[in-house]
């Protein structure tokens, strides 16, 4: 089976592209712009009506959402061990950690991305910015004290959810107001740890830590 990853630099998409590479899937990257003045493809818009990526097919079907699609490779290829089984104690902290990058993290930076979706005007566009920068910092705290001590996200074991935290770790810009990474050790040092692996290496070749 051969999948297509609608796919962008930047974006979530790369963290899907990790987790291809990890469970090693035969897959062809589809190149969308994020450029907001630009149109998306037709196929695109009919997968995916949001316009946003990533969004993975195969055969006749598809779905998007990058949790979502983290959650469903996870399952599908359970011998590469990337995600606590259904029946596992530490299945919900997993599904958790997912919800909670997808839903709390991510919507922190498109406060101060897209601040024109959650604001009236433009005058009232760079105080959702500031509270963009205020939340990314609130979420990532939460995040480094739920890792302590731990060696990965859910323990000893690394898993998707080491993945999907790297990914937006290098999203976090410093010149923009928003924190740095070594404002919360625990995450560094899991994001560190993910970065040393040659999938991860394959798909952020220029990565370099702010």
């Amino acid at each position: 089976m051969k999948y297509r990853l609608f796919y962008a630099e930047g974006t979530a998409s790369k963290g899907i592209r990790i987790i291809l590479e990890e469970v090693g899937a035969n897959y062809e990257l589809i190149p969308v712009t994020t450029d907001r003045n630009k149109p998306r493809s037709e196929e695109h818009i009919k997968l995916n009506p949001n316009g946003w990526v990533p969004v993975l097919t195969w055969g006749e079907s598809s779905m998007y959402e990058a949790a979502a699609i983290t959650i469903y490779l996870c399952d599908k290829y359970p011998k590469h061990e990337l995600a606590p089984a259904s029946n596992s104690d530490s299945r919900g902290i997993f599904l958790q950690t997912l919800v909670y990058f997808a839903s709390s993290v991510q919507n922190a930076f498109q406060l101060d991305y897209y601040p024109d979706r959650f604001s009236d005007g433009k005058g009232c566009e760079l105080s959702a910015q500031r509270r963009g920068h205020r939340r990314l910092r609130e979420t990532w705290n939460i995040v480094d004290q739920q890792i302590g001590t731990k060696r990965f996200v859910l323990g000893d074991k690394f898993s998707a959810a080491d993945i999907y935290l790297f990914m937006l770790t290098t999203w976090l810009k410093p010149e923009r107001g928003q924190p740095s990474v070594s404002e919360f050790p625990n995450v560094e040092r899991i994001a560190d740890r993910v970065f040393e692996r040659e999938s991860t290496q394959l798909v952020y070749p220029k990565y370099k830590k702010l």
